[in-house]
């Protein structure tokens, strides 16, 4: 099994600091609801709180592109250009050590 790791950067646009944590926040639960989501974890930065990040892992890439697909995370991507300077920093890993 190879495990697939996302790490995702947003930066609040002036004044939308809170909807955006709300937003991300509301993608929690429903995501590691999902069968190959091993973990999905929120942060803010404590340098800047306009800057929020996503670490989540995967199972599979079969059960991460569900997770792009899924409902949830569409409709955030529906209203992310609200919330967002400029787009999302996606970045991509694959996992090299083996899991603790």
């Amino acid at each position: 099994m190879t495990q697939l790791t996302n790490l995702a950067f947003f930066r609040a646009k002036p004044g939308q600091t809170l909807s955006l944590g709300l937003a991300l926040s509301a993608l929690v639960e429903p995501t590691r609801g999902e069968s190959e989501c091993l973990n999905y974890d929120l942060h803010q930065s404590r340098d800047d709180a306009d800057v929020w990040s996503v670490y989540e892992n995967w199972r599979s890439a079969e059960g991460l592109d569900a997770h792009m697909r899924s409902t949830h995370l569409q409709a955030f991507l529906k209203i992310a250009p609200n919330l967002i300077v400029g787009g999302i920093d996606l970045r991509q890993f694959l996992m090299i050590s083996t899991r603790a």
